[in-house]
């Protein structure tokens, strides 16, 4: 094929069929993460997934070969925010108070999927989405590297971007970390209280991190 041709084919108009396979997958993707985040992945059948999303079991199976590669299956999570706030932080934010202030909105977000309880209720909800999360959480140590990484940075710099990741996601997963929840459990006694403290936990605990980063190699 001509680079002419190649060019019109990636131009060329979503068609009818291919657009509603596309909504199709999405809504049985926004379906699962919903249902995941809302109940955990070990409570929520696959028949409720094509129920929620609107098609026949039969056709979810058209898309997935099992319920686990619904798992975080393409749909925003707070582990995304997390790398879009530190790759987009404003001129003089550190990239730790970038992360911190994603998660701090996440605390509050009305969307059981991109929550932070819906997605610590989520990866404690049993082994496959626990064993899903282990890869998640070093894709997005690689994505924030990434992301803090300069044109022209070399060897020592990267090094120094995926120490600054790294520590990153040290606060990351302790907030989802079954450590952090109890202790929210013990201290508040509503949902409002709870979010208060766990938003005070993220505070503490990312000046915590801070005061280690500023001796880190820059």
């Amino acid at each position: 094929m001509s680079a002419g041709h190649s060019r019109q084919a990636e131009s060329a108009p979503e068609g009818l069929r291919e657009r509603k396979k596309r909504l199709t997958r999405e809504a049985i993707a926004a379906a699962a993460a919903r249902l995941f985040a809302e109940r955990g992945f070990e409570n929520v059948t696959v028949a409720e997934i094509a129920d929620a999303a609107n098609v026949s079991v039969k056709t979810l199976f058209s898309y997935v070969g099992a319920k686990e590669e619904l798992l975080l299956s393409g749909q925003p999570t707070v582990l995304d925010d997390v790398v879009v706030a530190v790759r987009h932080r404003r001129l003089g934010q550190t990239p730790l108070v970038a992360a911190a202030q994603a998660l701090l909105a996440a605390v509050n977000d009305p969307d059981p999927a991109r929550s932070l309880e819906g997605f610590r209720h989520l990866i404690s909800s049993g082994p496959a989405a626990r064993s899903r999360v282990r890869v998640l959480w070093e894709e997005t140590e690689v994505q924030l590297a990434e992301a803090l990484t300069a044109r022209g940075d070399g060897p020592a710099e990267q090094a120094a971007r995926r120490l600054t990741a790294a520590q990153i996601m040290v606060l990351v997963r302790t907030v989802t970390s079954d450590e952090v929840a109890d202790l929210i459990t013990k201290s508040a006694d509503t949902d409002k209280a709870s979010r208060e403290a766990l938003s005070q936990w993220i505070r503490d605990a990312a000046g915590s991190l801070a005061r280690g980063l500023q001796s880190a190699p820059r």
